[in-house]
């Protein structure tokens, strides 16, 4: 089980991320496209740097929804393997069975 204040940190940040997609989208747009005069790219740049470091996406860590474990996730089910493959045993899960050979 994973401390409560790093699920809770990485709740903030998928909240922020989500909150400035649009904006976070316009500017990247806006700082790629080579048909605007450089100084506009470069302020759209500067204004990009000065959004909140957590609203990036990519500072949001895939964690289970059950346990808060932040490795060995399934992306599908959202779960770590341990968590799924104890539903799967329990057979909670529709369609999925223990494989033994």
């Amino acid at each position: 089980m994973a401390k409560k204040s790093s699920t809770q940190k990485n709740a903030r940040r998928a909240k922020l991320a989500k909150r400035f997609a649009g904006q976070r989208a316009r500017l990247k747009e806006l700082a790629r496209d080579k048909s605007l005069p450089m100084e506009e790219r470069f302020e759209a740049q500067l204004k990009l740097s000065r959004l909140p470091r957590n609203s990036a996406p990519s500072r949001v860590r895939n964690r289970c929804q059950l346990t808060g474990r932040p490795r060995g996730v399934y992306r599908k089910f959202k779960m770590s393997r341990i968590a799924l493959r104890e539903l799967a045993s329990t057979g909670l899960i529709p369609g999925m069975v223990k494989s033994s050979w």
